[in-house]
């Protein structure tokens, strides 16, 4: 049977499996234009298909056991009711699927001993090898289920349940590397050039596969078909088809900056279509953000180790720094030298899980709550109406976690949370596909100079500052601040004013107001030192709420160096230094840095705070200026005498000397009296082993026990204020409220209905 279609008439939909029409839902067009894939594509016949099949084995607190489509080799096998090949679940459009989802209809998949199990909403189709005897910890996710041809061959059916999903991080990072060696080979281009052509075919493939086509992977095969059909409608004058595809990726990634216009794909097609040949056993679209995510970091670490090693700051120090800090949901988190992304992935990843598990929290709630032992006793329509209720409050609940719904708690973290810069092109795209590669949060980040100003990136907006800066290079003097600094596009300039008010006005006149001035003329410390891990500091700290948290990877030297006493007074009037961690130069060796780093963190001045410190100076200059003041007046007075009585050019240089000595006195005496006033005690460690050798191997990790010790520590002394400890929901008349419940109280702020 060949182009099966849906028909749909008067609210209804027909359903050929069951030679009927049905109530039109958004589940049950998913299922018709299912079956119509696996007719028209796939090549089914409707007679070895079956629609609401029950199942046996069912089980209490799983609900009434119909699988919604399932496949047999062959009609007869159908009427003699053997065990099945494939049972599908269909999700709604809108819908997004989580794998804590899929385990009802896995059962199914395994009580019916089917090989296959495959789960679909049309936008996103997932396709597992079912276990039989127990639940995996892990579903093992697959490339494809088998054509009508295939199902009818056992080679063919285990040599598709063989091309797992779950490859190793370490292989599909292996693949990477050697589709990045095709180019090489091929196209003889640099190792930075060819990670690009590389970044442009994953992003035509992330955009192919996001739109789940009936050829459900961007294969060869796939690319060769669609070029066929593309062929017979070119101009004469138009582009190759990898062109076209590429052209069509730009315009959907347009806001996001990753490629210029007129950007091409600089590489043969032949070396275009083997890269394709050899990622086309993966689904960038479903695979798991851990798998994809870590392995494409392991890629970019072989790619850029040592020329642009300075971009990666070790995992186990990323891993640290995000940990001490505690990021909470609803926080503005930034990195003004981003590199290839890793804090803020951590720190999107480490705000991400706790949303998940309350959300799978709610859903464990809401099955004990329906799942009763009076569920077993009741009739089969009874309990369809119940898992009808509990698949309807499941929808609602993901919700919160579709980065397409404006209201849901994983988009608000993805799109208002996360921000980023990078000076590096190069690294700022990266950072943008790093993050795509594990889940998002890529839309904050910018190719833009750090110390400035751009999109929301500006001062007294952050609560946290995670970052690695650029350690012993200079800012020039002579570098000046030009016209070509000024953000220009007056759409997005209109869009950002909607977005963050009069504080986007005010943070464009960091540049706009100083065109021809040298940049380090914006920075207090300018003055002090012209080190760029200097201006970072100071950047960062402006760019703190008061109140706000930062964790900075700096040189050693920052610390100790005589020369940065003034830098360090700086900071200490700024913000409370909360821990200071030593860890050994092996860490960063690795990466191509020479210096003995520290780890950082300070907890800028709340208001109060500030208040408190101005007082305290104020307070103390006061005191011991009315101490010296009987030494200082009378070498003041000598100084302004004139005519007979004037000193001498050489009693004036005494005079100037004691009184340089008694203002150093009173200098010194003021900060020990304020130290002595505003003393708080600040943590300092060392560790011997931070996780990596200079090789870069794995090693022991002191970092991590530390940092559970320096949550005890904060906790019982409270160093921050959380914003929310959890959210928690209530399901009421079938409603799902969303509860914020503050740290340590049970107080509750108002529940918020998030989807009725």
């Amino acid at each position: 049977m060949n182009n099966l279609e849906v028909q749909i008439k008067e609210g209804k939909i027909f359903a050929p499996l069951k030679d009927k029409w049905l109530v039109l839902k958004p589940e049950e067009k998913v299922r018709q234009e299912y079956i119509c894939r696996l007719v028209n594509t796939y090549g089914f016949e409707l007679s070895q298909m079956g629609q609401e099949e029950q199942v046996n084995n069912s089980q209490r607190g799983q609900g009434r056991a119909m699988a919604d489509i399932v496949i047999w080799k062959s009609e007869k096998e159908r009427l003699e009711r053997k065990n099945p090949v494939i049972v599908v679940e269909c999700k709604a459009e809108h819908i997004t699927v989580h794998e804590e989802d899929y385990f009802q209809g896995y059962n199914y998949a395994s009580w019916a001993k089917a090989d296959f199990f495959v789960t679909t909403n049309q936008k996103e189709t997932r396709i597992f090898k079912v276990v039989y005897g127990h639940m995996p910890d892990k579903l093992q996710e697959i490339v494809n289920i088998p054509t009508a041809e295939e199902i009818k061959d056992e080679k063919k059916i285990n040599a598709l349940l063989k091309q797992t999903k779950a490859f190793t991080r370490d292989e599909f990072s292996k693949l990477l590397f050697k589709c990045h060696n095709i180019i090489r080979n091929n196209d003889k281009l640099s190792p930075e050039a060819a990670f690009d052509e590389i970044s442009k075919i994953l992003f035509i493939k992330i955009r192919y596969e996001r739109t789940n086509s009936e050829h459900q992977i961007f294969s060869l095969e796939a690319f060769k078909q669609d070029k066929t059909s593309y062929e017979k409608y070119k101009p004469k004058d138009g582009k190759d088809f990898y062109q076209f595809l590429f052209d069509q990726t730009k315009e959907d990634f347009k806001d996001d900056d990753l490629f210029e216009q007129s950007e091409i794909i600089r590489i043969r097609e032949n070396s275009f279509e083997a890269i394709v040949k050899e990622l086309e056993i993966y689904n960038l679209s479903t695979t798991s953000d851990d798998v994809k995510g870590i392995a494409f970091e392991q890629f970019l670490g072989r790619t850029f180790r040592g020329e642009l090693g300075q971009f990666f700051t070790p995992r186990t120090v990323v891993d640290f720094m995000v940990d001490v800090l505690e990021p909470q949901e609803g926080e503005v988190i930034c990195d003004p030298c981003c590199g290839s992304g890793g804090f803020l992935i951590k720190a999107f990843e480490y705000v991400r899980a706790k949303i998940e598990e309350e959300v799978q929290q709610a859903k464990e709630k809401i099955k004990e709550q329906y799942y009763t032992a009076e569920y077993e006793k009741l009739s089969d329509s009874k309990k369809a109406e119940i898992d009808e209720k509990v698949n309807d409050l499941f929808v609602k609940l993901n919700t919160e976690l579709d980065i397409n719904n404006e209201k849901s708690r994983l988009r608000v973290l993805s799109y208002d949370c996360i921000f980023g810069t990078d000076a590096n092109p190069r690294m700022s795209r990266t950072a943008k596909m790093n993050m795509i590669m594990h889940g998002d949060g890529h839309g904050g980040v910018h190719h833009n100079d750090g110390l400035l100003n751009v999109n929301g990136i500006f001062e007294n907006r952050f609560d946290i500052i995670l970052t690695n800066p650029p350690f012993g290079a200079r800012v020039e003097k002579s570098l000046k601040i030009t016209e070509a600094d000024k953000y220009t596009d007056t759409a997005r300039i209109l869009k950002y004013q909607t977005r963050y008010g009069k504080a986007y006005d005010e943070a464009l006149k960091q540049v706009n107001n100083n065109i021809g001035k040298s940049l380090l003329s914006l920075y207090k410390t300018g003055t002090m030192s012209t080190l760029t891990e200097v201006l970072f500091i100071e950047r960062c700290l402006n760019l703190l709420k008061p109140g706000g948290r930062m964790g900075i990877v700096l040189p050693e030297g920052v610390l100790n160096n005589t020369n940065l006493q003034k830098i360090r007074d700086f900071v200490e009037s700024k913000a409370k230094i909360v821990l200071i961690t030593s860890i050994p130069q092996d860490v960063f060796i690795a990466s191509g840095a020479t210096v003995k780093p520290s780890l950082l963190f300070f907890k800028k001045f709340t208001d109060e705070e500030a208040k408190q410190y101005k007082d305290i100076v104020k307070k103390a200059e006061k005191t011991i200026t009315k101490k010296y003041a009987p030494q200082i007046e009378p070498l003041e007075e000598k100084l302004t005498l004139r005519g007979k009585n004037a000193p001498t050019a050489e009693e004036k240089k005494t005079l100037k000397a004691q009184l340089k000595q008694l203002e150093d006195k009173v200098a010194t005496e003021v900060k020990a009296e304020v130290k002595n006033a505003f003393n708080y005690h600040i943590p300092i460690a060392e560790v011997e082993k931070a996780g990596i050798s200079t090789t870069g191997a794995k090693i022991d990790n002191e970092l991590e026990p530390l940092a559970n010790e320096f949550k005890k520590y904060r906790e019982a002394n409270p160093l921050w204020k959380n914003t929310f400890k959890q959210v928690k929901y209530e399901v009421i008349e079938e409603t799902i409220y969303r509860i914020p419940v503050t740290e340590n109280t049970n107080i509750v702020s108002e529940p918020e209905v998030f989807y009725n």
